[in-house]
C-alpha cells in the first residue's frame, strides 16, 4: 500500500479508504442544487457548514444530487453506506489483522473524508441506530471531530470537510434522535422530477435508447406520481433499459417495441404497474 495513503495521527497509523468515481451528471431540478451548494457554502473564517439531510423517496436521485455537488466543489467523494448493523467502530476506525499478524487501523470512509478535506455521503442514514449516531455527534457540531475508542485517537475535520445524510421518507428503520436532527440541518426535500426533467434524466442515461421508448417510459412515470405510486426514475431507466434489450434480442422492430415496453414494466416492478401504462 502506498504511502500516500496512510496518515499518522497521535502515533497510530491509520490506513485511508479510497474515494469513489462515479460517472454521473446532475439533471435539472436546479433548486435543490442550489440548496445543497448554499448550505455546505461558507462566508467567512469564522463560518461552518452545515450537515444538510436530503429527504425523498428511493430512486429519485438523492446520492446523485450530493456526488453532482461535491464533484462541482471540486472535491473527492467517499460515500457510506449505512445499515442497520451498522456500528460506530464501521463508521469510524476498523481493526484488521495485518499481513504480519499485528493489529492494523482502517479508516472509514467518512473519516477518510474528514482528513482528506472530502466530501462524505451517509447513504440510507435514518438506518442507523442511535449508537452509532451518538458517535457522530461531536462531528455534527462546532467540535467538528470524532472519537475512536478502538484505535484511541482523535480526529478532527479538515477545514474543507462536508458531509450530507440521504434519508428515504419511507423507509426508516430506527427513529433519529432529536440531538441529531437538530445538528442534520438544513432539510432538503427532494421530489419526482417533472415530465420534461424526466425525459432530461433518461437520456442522460439511455443516450442508447431509442427516444419514443424514453417518451412512453415517461409517460408511464408521470401517469404513476399523478397516483402516488412509489415508481421512480430509476425505475424508468430499469424499464426502458430492459425494453431496449428484450426488442434487440428479439430482433424487433418499431412494432414489436409495444410490447417490449409491456413485458418490461411487469418484469420489472410487477402485474399491478401495468395500470399506469398508456396507450
Amino acid at each position: 500500500m502506498a504511502a500516500t495513503n496512510r496518515v499518522d495521527i497521535d502515533g497510530v497509523s491509520l490506513r485511508l479508504s479510497h474515494p469513489d468515481v462515479l460517472e454521473i451528471r446532475w439533471v435539472g431540478q436546479d433548486e435543490v442544487m442550489d440548496q445543497l451548494l448554499a448550505a455546505w457554502f461558507v462566508i467567512e473564517e469564522r463560518d461552518l457548514p452545515l450537515n444538510p439531510r436530503i429527504i425523498g423517496k428511493p430512486g429519485v436521485g438523492k446520492t446523485t444530487l450530493a456526488y453532482a455537488a461535491a464533484r462541482q466543489l471540486g472535491r473527492d467523494v467517499y460515500i457510506y453506506q449505512a445499515t442497520m448493523d451498522t456500528r460506530p467502530e464501521d463508521l469510524l476506525v476498523t481493526p484488521v489483522v495485518g499481513a504480519t499478524g499485528s493489529i492494523e487501523y482502517t479508516a472509514s470512509p467518512l473519516v477518510t473524508a474528514m482528513i482528506k478535506g472530502g466530501v462524505c455521503i451517509l447513504d440510507e442514514g435514518n438506518r442507523m441506530s442511535e449508537k452509532s449516531w451518538a458517535s457522530l455527534a461531536p462531528l455534527l457540531d462546532n467540535r467538528r471531530y470524532v472519537e475512536s475508542i478502538v484505535a484511541g485517537v482523535k480526529v478532527k475535520a479538515h477545514r474543507d470537510f462536508r458531509i450530507c445524510a440521504t434519508m428515504n421518507d419511507d423507509a426508516s428503520t430506527f427513529e433519529i434522535p432529536e440531538y441529531i436532527h437538530s445538528r442534520l440541518m438544513p432539510q432538503i426535500f427532494l421530489d419526482f422530477p417533472d415530465a420534461q426533467d424526466e425525459l432530461a434524466i433518461l437520456q442522460e442515461n439511455l443516450p442508447f435508447v431509442d427516444e419514443q421508448v424514453l417518451k412512453y417510459v415517461v409517460g408511464f412515470l408521470q401517469a404513476a406520481h399523478e397516483a402516488e405510486a412509489p415508481f421512480t426514475v430509476r425505475d424508468g431507466i430499469n424499464i426502458a433499459r430492459y425494453a431496449a434489450k428484450t426488442a434487440r434480442a428479439r430482433k424487433t422492430g418499431k412494432g414489436g417495441r409495444g410490447a417490449a415496453l409491456k413485458d418490461a414494466v411487469r418484469m420489472t416492478l410487477g402485474e399491478d404497474a401495468l395500470k399506469f401504462l398508456r396507450e
